[in-house]
């Protein structure tokens, strides 16, 4: 058996450890190899049991647990929610905890910002960490090397060149089994904290034309107009233009009657939204603000009939990722283990099975996705709750996974010159090295 299977059904086991079975299982290495040590209560010195200043990746079930690097959970402790943790190095508790218990009522300590990076998939192999921005990874001898990451504390921006240059990928905290569907395995030259990295705000305001096609008399405003007859432009409006956030559009005044949500973009005809000459008000909004809004509507960059098109140069792209997708799926079983078997609880044969259909069963996105019915009949898991050497049961058991190659962008901002000015445009599919833009440097699709 390779060391990657003997690995998966290790965590597959430990994985499967009931929701009311409080119970937390250290690893000597990180990516959950090497010796382990599973307790489902509290030790005040890990001496005792010869892994004090051991353990380098946990994987914790039921409920909280506390582990502290000082036995009698003395010195730094952290709180740890259950799930699955690669590497403690990024908590500062890599070969460092010597003692641990259950920590039902206390609250998980916000992780520090921190990127983890390892040299090959599933968290294994050499790893870099830091808490500060690298402009080259050569000078730690880790550039163009990592093939999976944590990411604590806060979004990190990954950059193929160094000095934040060429393809960029933003990763919310998260575990990132693989890169490849990021497309940056083993072509990473740099990295930062994103909130570092964001491109500055662009002030909300609204450009409304008479006509359609963004010709006629027209009204700018970066405030609320609660009445547009003061304005001489009551039920006049044919096309707009918004930039900067979304802005609501309605039929009466006071915001009132039917009204629709503008995301930022080029709209030359408002005959789609039925406000072809209905429009009374408008008034910036939040992306999440509805009100009494029938519909958000979204810009449109189709070519306009006998408009040029041009090709403009991207200087940068920053591609959003969010974290990995999970999937889950809900397992029933017994299997016998006797006292003198591994720490790793559980059955292999159950757990393989387990993890290749659950693997194969659901779809979406950034959602849990459990096989239904209960899955998969005749799949066996147990684990070792004594020093009696009974055979022991386990009830249902749901078990999760990470997904690497749902970790896609969900979107990219785009960057690029266009006649000596930037312009800076969000789109759903990855760009090339350049744009389709009209005159006016818009983009056209």
């Amino acid at each position: 058996m390779n060391t990657y299977l003997r690995n998966a059904l290790a965590l597959a086991a430990v994985a499967a450890a009931t929701q009311a079975m409080a119970q937390v299982t250290f690893f000597e290495q990180d990516g959950f190899r090497g010796r382990s040590f599973t307790t489902e209560r509290q030790v005040n010195n890990f001496e005792r049991f010869g892994f004090n200043d051991r353990a380098s990746s946990v994987v914790v079930a039921g409920e909280n647990w506390e582990a502290c690097e000082n036995a009698q959970f003395g010195g730094r402790c952290v709180v740890l929610r259950p799930g699955q943790y690669p590497s403690l190095a990024a908590m500062g508790l890599n070969n460092r905890v010597s003692s641990v218990r259950a920590a039902q009522n206390a609250a998980p300590a916000p992780a520090a910002p921190q990127v983890t990076f390892y040299e090959n998939e599933n968290f294994t192999g050499r790893t870099f960490t830091t808490d500060q921005q690298v402009k080259n990874l050569n000078g730690k001898q880790f550039n163009d090397r990592a093939s999976s990451v944590v990411v604590a504390g806060g979004p990190w921006e990954l950059c193929e060149n160094n000095r934040f240059r060429g393809r960029c990928v933003v990763l919310q905290p998260g575990q990132y089994p693989s890169m490849r569907a990021m497309g940056l395995n083993d072509r990473v030259t740099s990295v930062r904290l994103a909130e570092n990295t964001a491109p500055a705000a662009v002030a909300s305001k609204i450009t409304i034309y008479e006509n359609e096609g963004f010709t006629g008399r027209t009204l700018v405003s970066s405030d609320a107009v609660d009445n547009f007859d003061r304005n001489r432009f009551n039920d006049r409006a044919s096309s707009v233009v918004v930039v900067g956030g979304p802005w609501e559009l309605c039929e009466n005044v006071q915001f009132g009657g039917r009204c629709f949500v503008l995301q930022p973009g080029q709209y030359p005809s408002l005959a789609a939204t039925g406000l072809n000459d209905r429009v009374s008000s408008a008034r910036a909004v939040s992306q999440d603000v509805r009100n009494n809004t029938q519909s958000v509507v979204s810009p449109d960059y189709r070519r306009r009939s006998n408009e040029r098109l041009y090709e403009a140069n991207i200087t940068s792209v920053r591609a959003v990722v969010g974290t990995p997708e999970q999937r889950c799926w809900v397992e029933p079983g017994q299997v016998a283990q006797t006292q003198g078997s591994a720490n790793i609880p559980g059955a292999v044969v159950g757990a393989l099975l387990g993890g290749i259909l659950g693997h194969q069963v659901g779809g979406g996105s950034g959602k849990d996705l459990a096989t239904a019915g209960g899955a998969i009949a005749g799949a066996a898991l147990g684990y070792n709750v004594g020093s009696n050497g009974q055979a022991a049961a386990t009830p249902d058991v749901q078990r999760c996974e990470s997904v690497s190659n749902q970790a896609q962008a969900q979107y990219w901002d785009v960057t690029y010159s266009f006649r000596g000015q930037e312009h800076r445009t969000q789109v759903t599919t990855p760009p090339g090295s350049t744009i389709t833009v009209n005159e006016q440097g818009e983009p056209r699709t």
